[in-house]
């Protein structure tokens, strides 16, 4: 029997998921079947469920676009995966027991990573490998927002390693002011508009996640020939860019997806894997998938440093 996380209507999450009871289907042809060892809350599986993209998104749906789990059944061309650790990537939402998912995409999990760092190996390593492949932060000064989340700690250490000329982040709270300190990356605070303004004169490339009144303050004093990389909208609020310059960049992880191969897809994840350190997340906070509703109320703390994910038993 398969427990799945659905919506049937968009809405607060935590008032239209509804956890249903049901068999699985036969598997489809090309597909695997994964049972489910854990899932993360991410901002991107929260946020469709509110229907900001009912336009592309048919109902019902299962809530989920990540996790990592063991492969118990396949087609004869992927038997070598029965028993492996992988993530069932672009297919069903994970937020259930069992996942079934396209077998060409399935991601073989390396013994030397955990599951709790396998789990979130997708949405946030990818985005962030994304956005330095496109906007390579080589010899550059960049620039980032939303210091709390993943994908800024792996923004700002990975724009390092590929050789950035300087990197300044943007903190809410104390609380991840210290992590920053840790690594001996420069941090300033969200409040302190005069020194965003400094920071902002300086940057080459600037990647935020947080829009509204932020991101109007870092475009209004960017030179014109530098890129802003909008990935993410987390204070809920648009931006207007008051001038034609410097470019923004709308940054979404599916408009690449579509024009990568299989190869290229695979390869991502070889390219990933050695980098994806576990000190670069934020600490797991676990949650039994029975405590859902739990999980996102973590999710929802303001100034939280861990990750909340759902464990399947």
């Amino acid at each position: 029997m398969n427990r799945a996380l659905f919506y049937r209507k968009f809405g607060l999450p935590e008032q239209v998921l509804t956890l249903e009871y049901s068999n699985k289907p036969f598997l489809k042809e090309n597909y695997i079947r994964v049972q489910m060892l854990y899932a993360p809350i991410n901002a991107s599986d929260l946020i469709p469920i509110t229907g900001a993209y009912q336009h592309r998104i048919t109902l019902p749906q299962i809530a989920g676009y990540e996790g990592v789990g063991r492969v118990i059944q396949a087609p004869l061309s992927y038997q070598r995966l029965i028993g492996k650790r992988v993530l069932p990537l672009r297919g069903e939402g994970t937020w259930q027991h069992f996942v079934d998912s396209p077998a060409e995409f399935a991601i073989e999990v390396p013994d030397s990573i955990s599951d709790i760092t396998a789990a979130r190996a997708y949405i946030n390593p990818v985005a962030a490998w994304l956005m330095l492949k496109h906007y390579s932060p080589q010899g550059k000064h960049i620039l980032v927002t939303a210091a709390g989340s993943d994908c800024a700690k792996l923004l700002c250490n990975w724009a390092i390693k590929f050789a950035a000329l300087s990197v300044t982040v943007i903190c809410r709270s104390d609380n991840h002011a210290q992590y920053y300190n840790k690594h001996t990356i420069k941090h300033i605070k969200q409040d302190d508009k005069q020194t965003i303004e400094y920071f902002a004169r300086q940057a080459d490339i600037v990647f935020d996640a947080v829009g509204g009144e932020l991101a109007e303050t870092i475009l209004a004093h960017m030179p014109e020939s530098s890129e802003f990389v909008s990935y993410g909208l987390l204070s809920g609020t648009f931006f207007q860019p008051k001038k034609r310059l410097p470019k923004v960049h709308w940054f979404h992880i599916r408009h690449y997806l579509k024009q990568i191969s299989q190869n290229q897809w695979l390869k991502m994840f070889d390219d990933i894997w050695p980098i994806l350190d576990a000190n670069d997340l934020n600490v797991a906070n676990l949650f039994e998938f029975n405590d859902w509703q739990a999980a996102i109320k973590n999710y929802r703390q303001p100034y939280r440093n861990n990750k909340p994910l759902l464990i399947f038993d």
